[in-house]
């Protein structure tokens, strides 16, 4: 069932719900949650279906907050919420209210979005695309006990990273993050086959793929190793190899669903590691609402100090200054062919004395 609602208030809203599910037959409120998606227009469909699908596993009231653009500065001045209201079968397992915002009440959410939550329940707030850098101290964010982001999305992933270790609060989490928990699981079950010291790591994967360099950092900041982190086509994460005492263990995926796990001295086995769709990754994320302190202590880590040898060797050897020549004297200038040959036969005598 769906209530459309123009230049409405939240008190019509609620009204409309309350409303919705008597029309139905349920007029119990049954759901866990509040879940808040703040997107845009583009994005809104595929938000609110993955929504849909994780409210099978946690019945939520779905708010989808969407900003319109104001083109004109007379639509600036001109505040409007309109409201599409879902129950039933069109909402999945629990209420769906589509929220469209216009003129000055963009910069007011928070005002709008307070009398819709739930009583007495928790509240997760979902960026889908161009989330804050601080999450936390979004006006939305505030109101919330779980911050999610997807740093995937971002224009420059990697450089996010940095700022969301900045500004990072309890609470805060990242798809690009949730993406990664089955590899981190297989590889810690892989290292507790086999009683051995880990020298080194390399994670290869997408260029500027968040999901990479969070592995890597996990892996550096539990194992305390160097890990070096390298390029492939993808798609996203394809390979893991570990440089241990007991030999190499790797966990390679070239094809972004089935996996081989290689350990020294036992037969490789396929194991499957498949791309999740958005959904899955939403649904596990409500399933725990208290602060990750694993995530935390990965992303702190800082993505600048990922294999910190190769970063000096790429970096570029000082040029002198077109302005400012280096001056050299003539008897320098001249015996400089001498001493470049000397310099040659050198090595060569040192050979062959060995």
């Amino acid at each position: 069932m769906k209530i459309d609602l123009t230049d409405t208030t939240a008190s019509k809203i609620n009204k409309a719900l309350v409303k919705g599910r008597r029309a139905i037959g349920t007029p119990a409120v049954g759901m866990v949650l509040t879940l808040v998606i703040v997107t845009d227009e583009e994005n809104a469909y595929d938000a609110l279906k993955a929504a849909n699908d994780a409210s099978r596993e946690h019945p939520s009231r779905t708010l989808v907050v969407i900003k319109r653009v104001s083109r004109t500065p007379r639509d600036r001045t001109q505040s409007r919420l309109d409201a599409e209201v879902r129950v039933g079968a069109d909402a999945g397992t629990g209420e769906t209210v589509v929220l469209r915002l216009y003129g000055d009440v963009v910069h007011h959410a928070q005002s709008v979005v307070l009398p819709l939550l739930l009583p007495d329940a928790p509240v997760v707030v979902w960026w889908p695309v161009e989330a804050p850098i601080d999450p936390a101290n979004d006006p939305l964010g505030a109101l919330a006990q779980r911050r999610v982001t997807d740093t995937y999305a971002s224009e420059q992933p990697v450089r996010d990273l940095g700022a969301r270790a900045d500004t990072y609060t309890p609470g805060d989490t990242d798809l690009s993050w949730t993406r990664i928990t089955p590899w981190r699981s297989m590889l810690a079950a892989a290292l507790d086959q086999v009683t051995v010291d880990v020298n080194a790591v390399e994670v290869e994967g997408e260029e500027f793929n968040p999901s990479c360099e969070l592995l890597a950092m996990w892996l550096a900041d539990r194992l305390d190793v160097p890990v070096k982190r390298s390029l492939s086509g993808g798609p996203g994460l394809t390979a893991v190899r570990m440089d241990t005492s007991h030999g190499p263990i790797t966990l390679d995926r070239a094809d972004g669903s089935l996996a081989t796990l290689s350990i020294e001295g036992q037969p490789a086995r396929a194991v499957a590691l498949k791309r999740r769709e958005t959904a899955e990754l939403i649904a596990e994320e409500l399933r725990r609402l208290d602060p990750d302190d694993t995530y935390a202590s990965a992303l702190r880590f800082g993505v600048e100090r990922l294999n910190p040898s190769a970063q000096d060797a790429a970096a570029p050897a000082p040029v002198a200054s077109a302005e400012e020549p280096v001056a050299v004297p003539v008897e320098e200038a001249a015996k400089a062919p001498a001493k470049k040959a000397a310099a040659k036969r050198g090595p060569v005598k040192k050979a062959a004395a060995k």
